[in-house]
């Protein structure tokens, strides 16, 4: 094989990739105005007023789509408590939306799932403060595991895996 046909194939697949990349781009920004825009879903996030994290996440939720209202809590135990979150399902910062409650740093594609498919439950939860979820630094360094919180207020089945 000569250089310059060589050269035309790495051309032609750079330009692939390139446009696989923008396809998949737009189909995802598509699928998420689609599933978010026009709802006009409101995300109340209960956090301490002195963590940072959770006001990047609320802005994170608030970028994705939904109307944000944040409010700051001293004691964020009775905030869990009053949503029945189990204790070992804790993070730093509650959400509520749809009638459901979301516990921690969950991505909003899990969010989206919730609200589109209504399951029979309290809500759902990331536990802890998981390196590179959203509103947290780091990379991601392993699956996130989204838990079930069940009506009686304790750790259900794996609701999903991201």
């Amino acid at each position: 094989m000569n250089n310059k046909t060589l050269i035309t194939i790495l051309i032609v697949v750079a330009v692939g990739i390139v446009g696989f990349i923008a396809y998949q781009t737009f189909s995802n920004d598509k699928a998420r105005t689609e599933s978010s825009e026009g709802k006009n879903i409101v995300a109340t996030v209960y956090k301490s007023p002195t963590c940072g994290c959770c006001g990047v996440y609320a802005s994170y939720i608030k970028k994705e789509g939904y109307d944000v209202d944040t409010k700051n809590i001293r004691d964020m135990s009775s905030i869990k408590q009053e949503f029945g979150v189990p204790y070992e399902l804790g993070s730093c910062h509650t959400l509520e939306i749809g009638g459901y409650v979301v516990e921690g740093h969950i991505p909003e594609l899990a969010i989206q799932k919730l609200l589109a498919e209504k399951p029979d439950i309290k809500g759902i939860s990331m536990p802890g403060m998981p390196f590179g979820s959203p509103g947290m630094p780091g990379p991601k360094d392993g699956d996130f595991v989204i838990y079930e919180i069940t009506h009686e207020g304790a750790k259900g089945d794996v609701f999903m895996t991201i």
